[in-house]
């Protein structure tokens, strides 16, 4: 399948196709509207799901198979946001604060953009690693942490006010930790005789609750799209090239640790992802000062659509000639 294949087949996902559906929703101000509570209720269901999935998986992983996956995933999410930081401050001409806060969220992952590419390859038949799910949760949180570590090396005066308490505490008691941990601690426990138990919940339903919140997303999307007209070139250009080149990272970095080859390009796919979750709650205690309309337009209106878009089936593309596939 080449890349005109596997972009078109991408396209046609009922995922992506919600997710246009609630951005066309916001353009032609159509009163659409999830009720309060139900977009956090999406977000518990699904974190939680993914958790919980990819600890059964992981209970039938020994560790020499996991463990250069796992040092793999945190090179990545070492790497990356001091490789954005310095690309922000230099070229792109940002202040520490809003540089270290796009570093954060481009360094940190997606959950969505995640079981999005999972739900591509099922799509197509395209296995990968059952562990997949715990890189996820394992390159959440480092990332922030050392964007956070950047702007403390050279606190303002509102940064000094944030606590590394207080941070920690923001990053490892969030929802989004909170779940994806406690799901994979509680799948691990239970295994297979626990699998049989939450999977009527949490298997067969998850692709319709999926649709659902990327319906929601897509008219936040659709809110943010103005916000385009006030980012600059600059920060267009960065939010589509640099997940591109942290794809290309993430996949060269999981042929040679030997995943498989969907195993691979999930593992590019979450280099690429930026957070709207985790990452924005911290940037708002930790760096006040920084721009929710400069990282979160960058997260959420760039680098998401074009990743559920395009960059799944390109990065697919990649991976299958980087196999010989």
């Amino acid at each position: 399948m080449d890349i005109l294949h596997a972009l078109v087949a991408n396209l046609q996902t009922p995922m992506f196709l919600a997710f246009l559906l609630g951005i066309i929703a916001t353009i032609i101000k159509s009163d659409l509207k999830f009720p309060d509570g139900m977009y956090a209720g999406l977000t518990i269901y699904l974190l939680f799901a993914i958790g919980l999935k990819g600890g059964v998986k992981l209970s039938n992983t020994t560790l020499v198979e996991f463990y250069k996956p796992a040092m793999a995933a945190l090179l990545l999410c070492i790497s990356i946001p001091l490789i954005a930081y310095g690309l922000l401050t230099k070229f792109g001409k940002y202040d520490r604060a809003n540089a270290a806060a796009l570093a954060a969220h481009y360094g940190s992952v997606s959950a969505v953009t995640f079981s999005e590419a999972l739900a591509f390859l099922d799509s197509l038949q395209i296995t990968y690693e059952g562990f997949m799910p715990s890189m996820l949760a394992i390159m959440e949180i480092p990332a922030i942490l050392v964007a956070l570590l950047l702007v403390k090396m050279n606190p303002t005066d509102k940064t000094e006010e944030s606590s590394w308490g207080k941070i920690l505490h923001e990053l490892l008691t969030g929802k989004g930790t909170l779940l994806l941990l406690g799901g994979l601690i509680i799948g691990m426990i239970s295994g297979k005789k626990g699998h049989e138990q939450f999977a009527p919940l949490f298997e067969a339903p998850f692709r319709g609750m999926l649709i659902l919140f990327l319906l929601e997303v897509g008219i936040v999307t659709g809110r943010r799209l103005a916000d385009l007209k006030k980012a600059g070139v600059f920060l267009i250009g960065f939010g589509i090239l640099f997940p591109i080149c942290t794809a290309m990272f993430g996949l060269y970095l999981g042929k040679f640790i030997g995943l498989s080859m969907g195993g691979a390009m999930v593992l590019g796919t979450l280099s690429a992802s930026a957070s709207y979750i985790a990452a924005p709650a911290a940037v708002r205690i930790a760096i006040p000062e920084a721009s929710p309309a400069i990282y979160l337009t960058a997260s959420l209106a760039i680098t998401f659509p074009f990743n559920l878009s395009v960059g799944l089936p390109f990065y697919l593309t990649v991976s299958k000639y980087l196999y010989g596939v």
